[in-house]
């Protein structure tokens, strides 16, 4: 009952779309198993479908190397929505996009979310993708939530370092406002042997005693925004 509840677009529409199935059939396969529709009713809901994401029916009888990237894409989400899920999980569905694109299958992506009543989990590295979209934000580090806030904490009063550092590394188009990236010291420790405490402290220029020896828990610093950090008493970084 909850597998048609939750669906997946994927990073890559070309490894996953079969390239031996027609665009129709790609769409029709979760209506087949979820669903006890006609084939008739199948095939117009694929139709509304892919006009919906801006196809049109005849596209319904090509193959997927037929298509452009964004219309993949488009293909992708489509075959997403057809079972009418209430939550879909976004894998960077745009970061293989030329920057043109992007911005269509983004406000395609807000444009349905209003429509259908959607909530998305949007993954992503591009922050201002992730900021035009997302309503709340959590950063990941080494597979662990650092840092959970809305969209305009997140901007304004970032909390831990890591977070910190993804800001800075965001150029400002503001010639009469310096750019101060701040890159990060050491390389990537292995995700599989994290190291003990906080997993971020080996590259972190604010670590101390505390954060080689216990992981710090995500705790509330302000209304709806958690940080785990050891810093000013969990508190992470405070002002700027």
């Amino acid at each position: 009952a909850m597998r048609p509840r939750l669906q997946i677009i994927f990073q890559d529409p070309y490894s996953s779309l079969d390239p031996r199935m027609r665009v129709g059939e790609i769409i029709t396969e979760p209506l087949k198993a979820a669903t006890s529709m006609s084939r008739s009713q199948r095939r117009d809901r694929a139709v509304q479908l892919l006009e919906k994401v801006g196809l049109r029916a005849s596209d319904l009888e090509r193959y997927p190397h037929e298509f452009s990237g964004g219309q993949s894409h488009r293909i992708g989400i489509a075959r997403a929505l057809a079972g009418q899920p209430e939550l879909v999980v976004a894998d960077e569905p745009v970061s293989a996009l030329d920057v043109s694109i992007q911005a269509q299958v983004i406000n395609l992506l807000v444009d349905l979310q209003e429509e259908y009543g959607l909530s998305y989990v949007f993954i992503s590295h591009d922050l201002s993708v992730v900021e035009h979209l997302c309503n709340r934000v959590g950063v990941m580090y080494l597979g662990r939530i650092v840092e959970l806030a809305r969209v305009e904490e997140f901007r304004k009063d970032p909390r831990h370092p890591y977070t910190r550092s993804l800001r800075a590394s965001v150029p400002v188009p503001n010639p009469e406002r310096p750019w101060q990236p701040a890159p990060l010291e050491g390389d990537v420790p292995n995700p599989m042997a994290p190291p003990r405490g906080c997993s971020f402290h080996p590259r972190c220029r604010y670590a101390f005693e505390p954060c080689a020896v216990e992981r710090p828990e995500l705790v509330q610093v302000a209304d709806a925004h958690w940080v785990a950090c050891w810093l000013n008493h969990g508190k992470g970084i405070l002002g700027t």
